[in-house]
């Protein structure tokens, strides 16, 4: 089994993208450290030359829950935590893909000894939930006040906020959305794929964040994310 990435798929990759979609090009089994889909692709290449078609290739998308050490769900908790106005990207009803670890993994120990192989997209289906759900319910496990203030995603172009980084989880509509979030999981959900509700996968990551004093644990390789105060407090007018 080989944890990939849905980053192997190419640039021209669409909504209901199935795992027949177009690759990446130029990845090798034997190349040397490049970019970060080319790796991947190129591990994928590497499973199946030394298993075949037992090759197990998990293509996992977003990955939220406890214990992220990226720190895109935990910012987003700290940030509403903290009270206030809070610049929420639109629309509210942006849908979201994503995977909650402890599912990718339940799902990755069934697949195991069911002996499946070949690729499948891990990641929950298309419109599991909304950055409108998301952000409510880190307003609910956090018991906050504060105000999530919803701002058109050209509103937060224009001020150079960068889609990902600066807001995390989140990337305005288009084709790079329709890439990471409206990805065809039907051939998962056929082998037992079961995504906890977001709520859950909030309220669990808010109660890690808390037992760690409200400090994730930081990737060393990947910088920190999220939106500077000053940025956020002129866009907002505030």
């Amino acid at each position: 089994m080989y944890v990939s990435s849905r980053s192997v798929y190419g640039a021209d990759a669409g909504p209901g993208l199935t795992e027949e979609g177009p690759l990446v090009e130029g990845a090798s089994a034997d190349a040397e450290q490049s970019s970060y889909p080319l790796d991947k692709r190129g591990g994928e290449l590497a499973a199946e030359a030394a298993f075949g078609d037992r090759a197990l290739l998990v293509r996992a998308g977003l990955i939220l829950g406890p214990q992220e050490n990226i720190g895109r769900l935990p910012w987003w908790l700290n940030r509403i935590a903290a009270g206030g106005p809070v610049l929420a990207p639109g629309p509210r009803d942006n849908p979201l893909q994503y995977i909650d670890a402890r599912d990718l993994a339940e799902w990755i120990a069934g697949a195991v000894l069911d002996g499946l192989g070949g690729p499948y997209n891990l990641v929950s289906p298309p419109g599991h939930t909304t950055m409108g759900e998301l952000l409510d319910a880190c307003v609910r496990v956090t018991g906050s006040a504060a105000e999530l203030r919803w701002t058109d995603p050209d509103t937060v172009l224009a001020a150079g906020i960068e889609p990902w980084t600066q807001l995390p989880i989140w990337l305005p509509p288009g084709a790079s959305h329709d890439a990471l979030h409206a990805g065809d999981v039907s051939k998962a959900l056929a082998a037992g794929l079961r995504c906890r509700p977001v709520a859950e996968t909030v309220a669990d990551t808010w109660a890690w964040l808390r037992s760690t004093g409200g400090e994730a644990p930081q990737r060393p390789d990947r910088a920190p994310v999220g939106l500077p105060p000053e940025l956020e407090a002129a866009v907002l007018g505030g």
